[in-house]
């Protein structure tokens, strides 16, 4: 395992004033890294236990953000080998600047079906 890419992992920490759930917010961050390559594909994540200590929150909030960006490709739950990055950078990338989107456009007042009229439309 990677020195280097644990520390990373690590040393993130969640904005006190974000509105968004703790577990987005933890997502949010995780997937910062991956994108800015910080851990590289196959690196291995610390395990949900360890995150949520070193962010200061509960391990079954940790573990949601683990499964979220598990859903979106980021990374794989392997037994016997953890949790590694799964996805390239660039797609990770995507997903937080449509997550960004999204979020603004809700602080806006737009509704999501009212933002994909909007993305139709261009």
């Amino acid at each position: 395992m990677n020195g280097a890419s644990i520390i990373s992992i690590m040393l993130l920490r969640l904005a006190p004033g974000d509105p968004r759930p703790l577990h987005e917010q933890a997502a949010s961050a995780i997937r910062r890294a991956i994108t800015a390559g910080e851990v590289a594909p196959d690196e291995r994540i610390p395990p949900a236990r360890d995150l949520a200590q070193a962010l200061g929150i509960n391990p079954n909030t940790a573990l949601r953000a683990l499964r979220q960006l598990r859903e979106e490709g980021l990374l794989e739950f392997r037994r016997g080998r953890g949790i590694r990055v799964a996805a390239r950078p660039e797609d990770g990338h995507l997903v937080e600047r449509a997550r960004e989107l999204v979020a603004e456009a809700e602080r806006l007042g737009v509704s999501r079906a009212q933002l994909i009229t909007l993305i139709e439309g261009v």
